[in-house]
């Protein structure tokens, strides 16, 4: 819940938030019967699967390793429903967004010139890079992950799936 607030308000998460909670779920999940192998297999799954969403900016370093912490609380199963819930949600938050913008047109052009240029190059390049100088068309076009982390997070601890 650090995490989401954080990223609203400053639009980073802080390692420090993230360390503690890592601790945390390292601690509480040795505790429970889970063994270092099992906790570094959820751990490595997350990373795995993040980390080149995030090299091509997809994705910020704050969310990939908020996914590295949950890791540390839940097993590999777990972790994959909170990754595709937060993925769906963040779809639904990113609809919205769109809607509320105005931007869809724009943004579906962009996406699939990015795609044309990386096929034509055959070179990922960070996606949004342009955008970072514009703050205001920045923040038009992204959305706070944590948010849906947090929501996905919850849904699974309540049982919801």
């Amino acid at each position: 819940m650090l995490s989401a607030f954080a990223d609203l308000k400053t639009d980073r998460i802080p390692n420090g938030f993230l360390i503690l909670g890592f601790l945390i779920g390292l601690s509480s999940s040795l505790c429970s019967g889970r063994n270092i192998l099992e906790i570094s297999g959820s751990v490595s799954l997350a990373f795995l699967l993040l980390y080149p969403l995030y090299m091509i900016g997809a994705m910020g370093a704050g969310d990939v390793k908020l996914f590295l912490m949950i890791g540390s609380f839940c097993t590999a199963k777990e972790l994959l429903f909170i990754l595709a819930g937060a993925f769906v949600i963040g779809a639904g938050f990113s609809l919205v967004k769109l809607l509320v913008e105005h931007n869809g047109r724009e943004r579906i052009y962009y996406f699939f010139s990015y795609l044309s240029e990386v096929m034509r190059s055959g070179h990922w390049r960070i996606y949004g890079e342009d955008l970072v100088q514009d703050y205001h068309t920045y923040c038009r076009n992204k959305i706070h992950f944590a948010v849906p982390v947090l929501f996905s997070a919850a849904m699974r601890i309540g049982g919801l799936f």
